[in-house]
């Protein structure tokens, strides 16, 4: 089944629960922000998404600088770090098996549904 960590808050998180809608997926919709997001689960997202830790946060985010995490280099206190303030990564991010992608555009998740 398909997930998406998805904030309903966010345009982009909408839009792309309307595209899993729209091509009558079903989905299962985590608001991490109400939820939060587990160490061993953003380990889990980057390994399906094939990127580093870093290429999920939200850089622009005035959070990011406050946490000086681009002075950090030890991965594993990145993923604790994210855990605690999950409002620096970037969502929506929609996994379906061994796939996934970053919402952003939401037309990027098409490619894995």
């Amino acid at each position: 089944m398909i997930k998406i960590y998805h904030n309903p808050m966010w345009s982009k998180s909408r839009k792309s629960v309307e595209i899993l809608e729209y091509y009558k997926k079903k989905f299962k919709i985590v608001n991490y922000m109400k939820d939060g997001i587990s160490i061993s689960e953003l380990k889990n997202i980057t390994k399906i998404l094939k990127v580093n830790i870093r290429e999920i946060i939200r850089k622009s985010d005035k959070l990011f600088k406050q946490l000086n995490i681009e002075n950090i280099y030890d991965e594993d206190e990145i993923y604790e770090i994210l855990s605690k303030n999950i409002k620096i990564i970037e969502r929506p991010i929609v996994i379906n098996g061994d796939a996934g992608a970053i919402g952003r555009p939401p037309e990027n998740i098409k490619k894995i549904i």
